[in-house]
């Protein structure tokens, strides 16, 4: 198992650093960053300045190796627009990122999980149908269509809840509705699913048989063993739900880390472009790294493979 954890630490290490990679360079496309920090009245004396403070005269390799020594202090570097460093700024805007995909998961689990296991019971039923077509919805609907539905129906028509900001409980709601809704229909799929494949198995049968009451044979026998593959999906699709936040994070005006990655795309801040991009990729190797470890806890065959 040690074995199994340091591998699997190791490359995510690997994938962090492709990423750094493809990252780094990839904003070397995008144009000349002293530019973009220049204004109308900078002389080329001046710019030429700009770029020997940024190292931008050096070589792209050792700028990269400046780049990562820096990274790893925990430097991101100084924002081209607000002049602030940018590790501030991700430390604001993490938390309320977190915090909505944190709701976002909850909703999902308490919704799509009890939905899949009535829906394998009730097999074949109305409700089973009902229970497939909200699936089908949930997973093709975009999210920013979900979340202007929202607005227009509990905030416009209703006035239930709050439409945009971050306050108290209510205003989690709604955002947390969109966000949640295609991992909700991957749950109910994939613990509908699960089910099925446990409740045809032998041990249900066999405590059937025994006469245990039904409630204990599907909670107790079925769901125990059906509820591991959902667990993995449910950590894999919080890692999601941090990557997936940026429309719904604009539309409700919700001051997370995707709408801090979209404001510097239209200010053309690559510095801070860089450092979302590369946080949002941290958070999901992380979790990923983290499910598979404990997913190769409880399944010994994951680890021996």
């Amino acid at each position: 198992m040690f074995r199994f954890t340091i591998a699997r630490i190791a490359q995510s290490i690997i994938t962090l650093v492709v990423l750094s990679i493809v990252v780094f360079f990839g904003s070397e496309l995008t144009g000349d960053l002293a530019l973009s920090l220049a204004t109308a009245d900078t002389t080329q004396e001046e710019l030429e300045e700009i770029r020997r403070k940024l190292g931008l005269d050096r070589p792209a390799y050792i700028r990269y190796a400046r780049y990562m020594s820096n990274l790893a202090q925990g430097d991101l570097g100084v924002s081209g627009t607000s002049r602030r460093q940018v590790s501030e700024m991700m430390a604001e805007r993490i938390p309320p990122t977190l915090q909505l995909a944190a709701v976002g998961l909850l909703l999902a689990m308490v919704v799509g999980i009890p939905l899949g296991v009535l829906a394998a019971v009730k097999r074949n039923t109305i409700l089973d149908q009902i229970s497939k077509l909200f699936a089908i919805v949930g997973m093709s609907a975009p999210q920013f269509w979900v979340a202007i539905m929202l607005i227009m129906l509990f905030g416009a028509q209703l006035k239930w809840l709050p439409t945009y900001g971050r306050g108290g409980l209510d205003h989690y709601i709604l955002p947390g509705i969109a966000i949640s809704l295609f991992v909700m229909a991957g749950f109910m799929r994939l613990t509908r699913s699960s089910m099925l494949e446990v409740l045809d198995s032998e041990f249900v049968k066999f405590a059937r048989i025994k006469g245990l009451q039904e409630r204990l044979v599907i909670f107790k026998h079925a769901l125990k063993n059906a509820i591991i593959p959902v667990l993995t999906f449910g950590g894999v699709s919080f890692a999601g739900l941090l990557n997936g936040a940026i429309v719904v994070e604009v539309v409700f005006a919700w001051p997370g880390l995707g709408r801090l990655m979209l404001d510097s795309i239209r200010e053309r801040d690559t510095v801070v472009i860089m450092a979302t991009i590369l946080t949002s990729g941290f958070l999901y190797i992380l979790m990923s790294t983290i499910v598979d470890i404990l997913y190769a806890y409880v399944d010994p065959r994951i680890r021996y493979q």
